[in-house]
């Protein structure tokens, strides 16, 4: 027996595809003498149908860090390349797309690239723009390695410590905000 487990318009992850689509159809196969399909399928408009094992449903909103930024919206999307038809990009990673990483979500904000610096060297870009989807998980691992060291600072091993201290050092990048210069700015305004 098998049973729904996403609604229709709803936004999932094709892991198989790596792209975020949004279930058009929802396809039950049912046999006579069961009440229930035996078997569910997802039209996400990829050109076949996919299980729900195959899919993920998008991580809900609300997972924010002390600093009011929201960590699980971050996400890699695929977008067509306007300039460029799959077949004259068939060396590139995935032929016809580029990488875009939403920080938004409302997908839209975030990291592009352009298409000439894509065309230099696709596999660098596809490896920025995992990177910096990757970068909110990775920020909480640093947060956990600073509160494990400061929960026993006597028992952290040196090189624990040395990670704690460079952790620390990059949330306070991350933390300061420059002051407007704003002699610089009445000059320009002037």
């Amino acid at each position: 027996m098998a049973k729904a487990v996403f609604q229709r318009n709803q936004k999932v992850w094709v892991e198989s595809v790596g792209a975020w689509a949004i279930v058009e159809r929802i396809d039950a196969v049912w046999a006579k003498g069961f009440d229930e399909p035996v078997r569910v399928t997802y039209d996400v408009g990829l050109g076949r149908p996919f299980m729900a094992h195959e899919l993920r449903p998008e991580d809900p909103l609300g997972d924010e860090g002390d600093d009011g930024m929201v960590a699980s919206g971050w996400r890699l999307m695929r977008a067509r390349n306007k300039w460029q038809t799959p077949e004259e990009c068939a060396l590139h990673p995935y032929p016809g797309t580029y990488p875009v990483v939403v920080t938004d979500a409302s997908d839209w904000g975030g990291w592009r690239v352009p298409g000439a610096e894509y065309d230099r060297d696709p596999r660098r870009i596809e490896w920025q723009a995992r990177l910096i989807a990757s970068t909110p998980a990775l920020r909480q691992i640093a947060r956990d390695l600073l509160q494990l060291a400061a929960e026993s600072p006597h028992d952290v091993p040196p090189a624990v410590e040395e990670l704690a201290r460079k952790a620390k050092a990059i949330e306070r990048f991350l933390a300061e905000v420059p002051e407007p210069d704003l002699q610089n700015e009445a000059a320009n305004v002037a």
